[in-house]
């Protein structure tokens, strides 16, 4: 399977490029990084610290999606967006672990995956996405007896926050109580708050040193506390993720997935 990456430069994107040379049946068959990047034209596997792949890298993100038959995408959201709608146009699969997508963002997405294989995901690893279904049960299970607060830690050099993980989770939490989650979440507090609302799902964000990833969905009751946490400490995880749903695409027919559909959860 011919699998490129965008944004190759990257710390993900140099994962991507190792996950795949590793992946029995795959090949790299292309990289991106932007126009004046003083490592357009390097080999993609030099690049990664590997030996040489044979796959240069490019700006001309059109010719390296047309060539692919999948494209793995953890890059920004403006480029996310355009990098659909040329997958859309080439009938490439195209997997995206971009996060900090707005709402015209989420459509023009969505209205790519009407016509290619999308599988988009705020995180690729198995375990995060066990996750997901444990809260998603928790919550369905415990009901607003329990109060319902999400931690997230990253790097300092994560840009959006809340993550796109702790979203999914909170996602989750508001799917097993059956109410939506934007009339429900609570992104900041400060000053005089007053007492915590019935059934809202809280957002603490963390950010410093070299953290990966960290989750922690608490479910806090009356003399009582669930927490179910996974830490990530190799960025590498996702990259297997991603790969893995590449190759879950192939001949697969139109639409917007997620790692659930790949991991056979849904």
């Amino acid at each position: 399977m011919k699998i490129a990456v965008m944004g190759a430069a990257g710390r993900m994107g140099r994962q991507l490029i190792s996950a795949i040379a590793a992946t029995p049946g795959c090949v790299v068959s292309g990289a991106t990084e932007t126009a004046g990047s003083p490592l357009i034209g390097k080999d993609a596997g030099e690049l990664a610290g590997l030996e040489r792949l044979g796959a240069l890298i490019s700006s001309d993100a059109a010719a390296v999606i047309a060539d692919a038959d999948a494209i793995v995408d953890f890059t920004v959201p403006k480029a996310s967006v355009e990098f659909a709608r040329l997958a859309a146009k080439s009938g490439t699969a195209h997997i995206i672990g971009t996060t900090g997508f707005d709402a015209a963002a989420e459509a023009a997405i969505a209205d790519a995956a009407s016509k290619t294989a999308i599988v988009k995901a705020g995180n690729m690893s198995l375990g995060v996405n066990l996750l997901v279904a444990l809260t998603r049960q928790v919550a369905a299970a415990l009901g607003n007896d329990f109060d319902i607060e999400i931690v997230e830690m990253h790097h300092r050099m994560k840009v959006d926050a809340p993550s796109g993980t702790a979203l999914m989770l909170g996602e989750a939490a508001a799917d097993g109580r059956d109410i939506p989650l934007g009339e429900h979440s609570v992104r900041t507090r400060d000053g005089h708050t007053g007492p915590r609302r019935t059934g809202d799902i809280g957002f603490a964000t963390l950010r410093g040193g070299s953290v990966v990833g960290e989750h922690t969905v608490i479910f806090a009751g009356e003399g009582e506390r669930i927490e179910l946490t996974h830490r990530a400490t190799d960025r590498s995880i996702f990259a297997r993720g991603a790969v893995k749903a590449a190759i879950w695409t192939k001949d697969r027919a139109p639409g917007l997935y997620d790692m659930s559909d790949v991991l056979g959860m849904t």
